[in-house]
């Protein structure tokens, strides 16, 4: 638990520093160097099949995948015997995480109700950037009790459970019945080798990489496939010689490095890179950037705080050991640091185009750091 906070922490300020520099890329002259990398077409053929996509979108569809994948596995483990394992443990984050995605769509729908374009991005300010927020956390040292650090972690792996959900229900094109079957026959091989025994990870790597390629073509989203396949893998396994080991903490140990200090800042790289040359202060003032910025500032802390507080009054749930309401308000803050989430969501609402002149994109960044900032700032006075 320990490793995982401190690992996510210092991804958290890697993320900063890439985003940083794509933002400077793409505001330079090498703003068309930085273009030509993200459109450089990338693909993987075998015979007459074969898969041509943009760099962009591999990282976005497949990349991803893998880091849906990792927090499927987390999930999975924290469900069994973490931290979300019994009805007390899980309570408080629940709800919380219930009302960080209530209040925030609430908010966005206010200001975009009266256009359904607008409104498809109605998720995007409902996510947590859990490497971010857990970054700005660390920053605080032992000033923030360990037990809030581990209601921000458990509240962030819910958090993305719902954006799961959330994709998989409404960010789903025209469906593919040929590659559906196929992506159902993968799930059923690999929910029989969990049950038979099967402890090879190369055999359900194998599966896996045709699960997901089945679902891309299906219309489902790519990512769903990762997810998909870390509920299958199984927690633990025998050898051999009867000696029980587990196949899941094995994947997530070996794919946190990659996932923390690759995967998810070169997406964060690849989809920060916010065009500021046409955009003026007033764009940012206009419905979908305003329902997300305060969304994401405004709705996830009052959502988080708020149905936390009730369910703590209500004795549905209790304060994290040796913490305050005061401190608790100050991590709902730094749940409104949506960032890589938040980005992943607004693409697949969008589908990456350029209508709002990448103001919805500086406003996911505008809110996120102020969240960020505004969160830092309480908590160290607190």
């Amino acid at each position: 638990m320990f490793e995982f906070i401190k690992k996510e922490s210092s991804a958290g300020l890697m993320l900063i520093a890439v985003t940083i520099l794509a933002l400077i890329l793409q505001n330079s002259f090498l703003t068309d160097a930085y273009t030509h990398f993200l459109l450089t077409p990338v693909q993987i053929s075998f015979g007459s099949f074969g898969i041509a996509k943009p760099f962009l979108l591999w990282v976005n569809d497949g990349l991803m995948a893998i880091f849906f994948f990792l927090v499927g596995l987390e999930i999975k483990r924290e469900v069994l015997e973490g931290e979300l394992s019994t009805k007390s443990q899980i309570a408080l984050p629940a709800i919380a995480a219930l009302g960080g995605m209530i209040v925030p769509a609430l908010i966005f729908t206010l200001f975009n109700y009266h256009d359904d374009f607008a409104m498809k991005g109605w998720a995007t300010p409902t996510a947590t950037d859990i490497a971010f927020a857990l970054g700005v956390l660390s920053l605080l040292g032992s000033r923030v009790p360990v037990s809030l650090k581990i209601f921000l972690m458990a509240l962030a792996i819910i958090d993305d459970l719902g954006a799961i959900v959330i994709i998989a229900l409404f960010y789903t094109s025209q469906l593919s019945v040929v590659s559906i079957v196929i992506a159902s026959f993968c799930l059923f091989l690999l929910i029989s080798m969990n049950k038979i025994g099967v402890v090879k990870k190369a055999a359900y790597i194998l599966v896996g990489f045709i699960l997901w390629v089945s679902v891309l073509k299906s219309g489902v989203h790519a990512t769903i496939a990762g997810v998909v396949l870390a509920f299958t893998i199984p927690l633990y396994s025998f050898n051999k010689d009867g000696k029980r080991f587990s196949i899941l903490k094995e994947m997530e140990h070996d794919l946190h490095y990659w996932v923390a200090f690759l995967i998810l800042p070169l997406f964060a790289f690849v989809n920060a890179g916010v065009d500021l040359k046409d955009l003026t202060l007033s764009s940012l003032f206009t419905g979908v950037p305003l329902g997300i910025m305060l969304g994401l500032f405004l709705g996830k802390q009052i959502g988080v705080f708020g149905f936390s507080f009730i369910a703590i009054k209500l004795g549905m749930a209790s304060l994290p050991k040796d913490s305050t309401f005061k401190q608790l308000y100050g991590v709902a803050i730094l749940t409104g640091i949506g960032f890589t989430m938040s980005l992943f969501v607004d693409s697949l609402a969008y589908n990456d185009t350029e209508i709002f002149k990448y103001a919805d994109k500086l406003a996911i960044l505008v809110g996120s750091f102020a969240s960020g900032i505004v969160g830092y700032l309480f908590l160290r006075r607190v």
